[in-house]
This record gives structure tokens, sequence and C-alpha cells, in this order.
């Protein structure tokens, strides 16, 4: 009986090149962001802040990344799942960490969901395109 399963993961070096990528494209649109990515699990492997950041961004640039890692589609999505289902989100509003909002998205490689990246400073449209920059500089999009 096999007691333990391999589980493919960012890598430290790719997490760290995704971050820098969605902050030098933050610095194009003149933003300000917070850059986080996960592993597949969810737990922090990379964060970048830049100066003048909002500092309330910080966890939710780290929730974003957890979020669409755990689910694996970005967090723009969830309109689109909870429809006009009230009650739905009304309790999806009441778990802690989940994000609801544009700026994560899953980090997919051959397949495999390997982590997630989330971004949080900007509109949600401008967050998700440096989370998108970040994955474009992993050779993912």
């Amino acid at each position: 009986m096999n007691l333990f399963v391999e589980t493919p993961q960012i890598g430290t070096t790719a997490a760290h090149a995704a971050v820098a990528a969605a902050v030098n494209h933050a610095r194009s649109l003149g933003i300000t962001i917070n850059a986080a990515v996960t592993d597949g699990s969810g737990t922090l492997m990379a964060f970048l802040r830049m100066n003048g950041a909002f500092l309330h961004s910080i966890d939710i640039a780290v929730d974003k990344a957890y979020t669409a890692a755990s689910f694996g589609f970005p967090t723009s999505k969830w309109s689109g799942v909870i429809g006009d289902d009230e009650l739905l989100r009304i309790g999806l509003n009441r778990r802690e960490r989940l994000v609801l909002f544009g700026g994560g998205l899953p980090i997919v490689s051959d397949g495999a969901r390997i982590g997630g990246i989330g971004v949080s400073g900007g509109s949600a449209e401008q967050d998700e395109a440096c989370a998108r920059a970040g994955l474009q500089a992993l050779g993912l999009v």
C-alpha cells in the first residue's frame, strides 16, 4: 500500500519570477501592488510588496492566490459560479480567506495545478492583468 502521493508544486525560482513579473507589469500600468504565489496547497511560496502598496492588500493578495490554487479557476469567475443564489453568496462571504473578486489565477502546468498567483492594489481587472503577466513569465499563458 502506498502511504503517500507525490504532487507537482511550483518551485521557488518560478514563484519568485512570477511575482517579479507581476510587479513589473504593475509599474507599466502606474499602480502599486502586492503580489503573492502559493503552491498547490495554498502555502505561500513568494511575496513581493511594492513601496507604497496598500497594507490591507497584503492579505488580500495572499488570499487571492490561495483561493485560485484551491479551486483551480480565476477568482473573477466567482460571480458566474454564485449566479443569483443569494444564500450561496452570503455563505461564501463568511468563509475566511475566500476571495470572490478578480486578481487571483491558478498556476497550471502540464495539466497539473501547481499553485496560484494573487495580486491586490489596483482594480480587479488591473490585478488580474498583473497576475497574468506572472503566468506569462513562466510560459503558462
